[in-house]
């Protein structure tokens, strides 16, 4: 089902077992949007998967997101809007993983990643963030953890197992 994160997403998540949060307002927004795409929006989907009884969340997050205050003037907004909206989800009792890629990348994935709670993500990127999304949902070691990640040489499933 398609749906306005910016309106209400209840209809979305009716009749769904997990929920994904993979969207953006993308680099050529205004803080505006960001908002209400990246913290609201989510937080919103969060809110109606509550209350639909959906108990599994996987989040696309971004490496920086512990710490917003640290990160370049450009990107603060951006990381803080991302912030709130995994603290949401820690404290709304889903089962949820958080998942943050450092840079991303339009390359062909390769299926082969590192993860890790914190990783070094200076000059790194990663093509493959769809497939650990994906691999997340099911994958009971993820339940209840944030994790960063970045193209490493472990399959992803391996790569998840230790984490």
């Amino acid at each position: 089902m398609l749906s306005d994160l910016e309106g209400n997403v209840d209809k979305a998540v009716d009749n769904m077992e997990a929920i994904i949060f993979a969207a953006g307002s993308g680099p050529k927004t205004g803080p505006d949007k960001t908002t209400a795409v990246d913290k609201n929006g989510a937080i919103r989907l969060i809110d109606a998967a509550k209350k639909k009884g959906i108990e599994r969340f996987v989040m696309l997050s971004s490496v920086g997101t512990d710490n917003p205050e640290l990160a370049q003037e450009g990107m603060r907004h951006y990381l803080e809007a991302k912030h709130d909206a995994d603290e949401h989800l820690k404290a709304s009792g889903l089962t949820y993983t958080i998942v943050r890629p450092v840079a991303l990348t339009n390359e062909q994935g390769i299926g082969k990643i590192f993860a890790d709670e914190k990783v070094d993500h200076i000059n790194k990127s990663i093509p493959d963030v769809a497939a650990v999304l994906a691999q997340s949902v099911t994958e009971d070691i993820t339940f209840n953890k944030t994790f960063e990640i970045f193209s490493g040489t472990l399959s992803i499933k391996e790569a998840l197992n230790n984490i």
